[in-house]
């Protein structure tokens, strides 16, 4: 079919894009960009086509797996270059060009004056090519290629003015944390192979019935491993926050279409293994339900727009792996999906007031912007009712569909629908936070708001059509309509129901979460638009809370934990042993000291070497008379 001659230039397209500019339009950063967004845009429309064949087929025909040609093999170990497309994958190939080519396309005016303009493109095209591939393999040692890519397109893009020292810290942060995680992965990946003797997923998963559960149980674990480093999850999310340091639309591509939402994608793909193992689908509903609250805790105090934001979407990605964890991998993966339109929508309308505001981030010096920066308000507006669920939005619909697959999880249900609603507040009363200190309240600055300005049409174009997805994005997933959770049911096990509940508890379960959103975003209107002073003075009269500030502004001082358990032992572990005594007095040692026995044994055989020829001729003389005094003494 058509499909399969179309599925490689699917990937091929952003890669071809990357050729172009690296060795054609470097020099011309107009043509650089438009290679750019065409390659993507390419893309998009050929994943279209193929998603809309998909969809015209038959349910139980909507799966193509196609093994292009053989890729490695080494005895019994076969690893084709392969791609498949299924109901999962269509959606994140849509996904990842829908949202990744209105990035591109923003970027266009947001890096305008920057003077790596062309290298900037060539990364973002690269950074599509690799996501691709990890959405689109059929064996997990392919999509551990596009994995690894992902992470050095992170790396990269991170660290891109690296220039500046706290950028180019952010780019190594987030490729050393990474490693842990994707160590695990391997790890993963070998036990596979070891157990199954394959890495298709085909392969794999229909053997899931006849291999020891202990097994399974083991497998899954280490591949969680690498969901929790690419997707910032506790222990591992502290690369995160700090990948602000990448220009804006770095941060909206890598926290909405492609570097954090692998892991989610992978423990989705992956649902055939962890849904044999009930403790590994505990670990995974224990770590996304610890990080949704954890998260949105430290995003409640922090006054940069962007991190605050990036906080988000640690804690979002724990509402998916809860959600994957209660067995609700459908819902999982819809609020993946919606909150690639809201997060993208809400991380560029910050570039947006960045770009106004000269590129300030603190919205302690900022306010009263609604009238300069009118049509951003409207569009950031969008973003944060859909990110605090609030009706109709599309995060109403892929949060309370988490929130009602965790009440009725056999595991702790009620508790974790508990923290989820708690975690829900929290999420409405910072993302308004914002709203209301950039937008609302009386400026601080009042000079650098009579400067600001709207951004240019190609910055709000692509703003306008997330804006309208984080409204609309979310319909197809109403219970009453619900053609979403018809399309992905195929691909997931049936899960088991702890809690049987009616519709009519179903309905009260969304009016609470929605009630409970709808409190959160009037306490921050209360605190930060009526009575701006009120949180300054709890934290002068409260010396308790100011502390408990504190904690969370210094985000539970886990990262000077990691420096002192972890860095700095290292770090004198390689400077005092390793450096010192291994390197120094060890091999430089042995090294040194071997070369200085040899200059000191040519140095005595130097003295032979006088040069005069009298001193040869009695030497000659002294050495005969010394064979024929031998010899005499031998014969006799």
């Amino acid at each position: 079919m058509l499909i399969e001659q179309l599925l490689p230039f699917i990937i091929l397209t952003p890669a071809i894009g990357v050729l172009l500019i690296t060795f054609g339009t470097n020099r011309n950063k107009h043509l650089s960009s438009l290679v750019s967004c065409a390659a993507v845009g390419i893309s998009f429309l050929l994943s279209v086509y193929c998603v809309y064949s998909l969809v015209q087929m038959p349910p139980d025909q909507r799966i193509f797996d196609i093994d292009y040609f053989s890729w490695i093999q080494a005895g019994s170990f076969a690893a084709p270059f392969g791609l498949h497309l299924d109901q999962l994958s269509s959606i994140m190939i849509l996904v990842v060009t829908g949202v990744g080519l209105l990035i591109h396309i923003y970027s266009i005016g947001y890096m305008h004056d920057d003077p790596y303009y062309s290298r900037y493109f060539a990364y973002l095209n690269l950074f599509i090519f690799s996501m691709l591939i990890l959405v689109l393999a059929n064996n997990y040692v392919l999509l551990f290629v596009g994995w690894e890519l992902v992470g050095l397109c992170s790396y990269l893009l991170i660290g891109f003015w690296f220039e500046k020292k706290s950028s180019a810290d952010a780019g190594k942060k987030a490729f050393i944390v990474n490693r842990i995680g994707d160590f695990g992965f391997l790890i993963g990946i070998f036990t596979l192979f070891s157990a199954f003797g394959a890495v298709t997923f085909r392969d794999v998963f229909t053997k899931t019935a006849s291999i020891e559960p202990a097994i399974i149980t083991e497998a899954c674990l280490w591949l969680f491993c690498g969901a929790i480093g690419k997707s910032a999850q506790f222990p591992l999310h502290v690369w995160l926050p700090d990948a602000m340091e990448g220009p804006t639309p770095v941060s909206a591509l890598i926290h909405a279409a492609t570097m954090v939402t692998a892991g989610v994608y992978m423990v989705a793909r992956s649902a055939p293994l962890f849904s044999q193992s009930e403790f590994a689908m505990m670990v995974v509903l224990a770590v996304g339900t610890f990080t949704a609250i954890f998260a949105a805790s430290m995003g409640l105090v922090q006054y940069d727009i962007k991190r605050v934001m990036a906080y988000s979407t640690v804690s979002q990605l724990g509402y998916m792996f809860m959600a994957l964890g209660a067995g609700a991998f459908t819902a999982g993966v819809f609020h993946l999906m919606t909150h690639a339109f809201f997060k993208a929508l809400l991380f560029l309308a910050c570039g947006s007031v960045m770009h106004a505001m000269n590129g300030e981030t603190d919205f302690r010096k900022m306010g009263g912007l609604w009238k300069p920066l009118h049509k951003t308000g409207v569009r950031f507006w969008a973003g944060g009712l859909a990110l605090a669920g609030i009706f109709p939005f599309a995060g109403f619909w892929s949060k309370d569909s988490i929130l009602l697959g965790a009440f009725e999880s056999e595991h702790w249900g009620k508790i974790v629908w508990a923290i989820g609603v708690i975690t829900a507040f929290m999420t409405a009363y910072y993302t308004f936070r914002v709203i209301f200190r950039v937008f609302h309240a009386p400026a601080t600055d009042k000079k650098a708001v009579k400067h600001a300005h709207e951004s240019p049409a190609v910055m709000l174009l692509p703003l306008t059509i997330l804006a309208l997805l984080s409204v609309a994005g979310g319909w197809i997933g109403m219970p009453w309509f619900d053609p979403f959770v018809r399309f992905l049911q195929p691909l997931f096990p049936v899960k088991a129901s702890g809690h049987e509940i009616s519709s009519g508890l179903e309905y009260g379960l969304m009016a609470s979460a929605l009630l409970i959103a709808a409190a959160g975003i009037y306490v921050a209107y209360l605190v930060h638009y009526k009575k701006p002073e009120v949180p300054v003075m709890l934290l002068e009269q409260n010396p308790g809370l100011a502390r408990v500030h504190q904690i969370l502004f210094r985000k539970y001082y886990v990262d000077e934990i990691y420096q002192a358990m972890i860095v700095r032992p290292l770090i004198w572990i390689s400077e005092k042993i390793l450096f010192r005594i291994v390197d120094v007095s060890l091999i430089d040692g042995i090294i040194n000291d071997t070369a200085m026995l040899l200059r000191n044994a040519g140095g005595i055989f130097r003295r032979f070497q006088t040069g005069d020829a009298r001193t040869y001729a009695a030497a000659i003389l002294v050495g005969t008379l010394g064979l024929l005094l031998y010899f005499a003494w031998m014969i006799r």
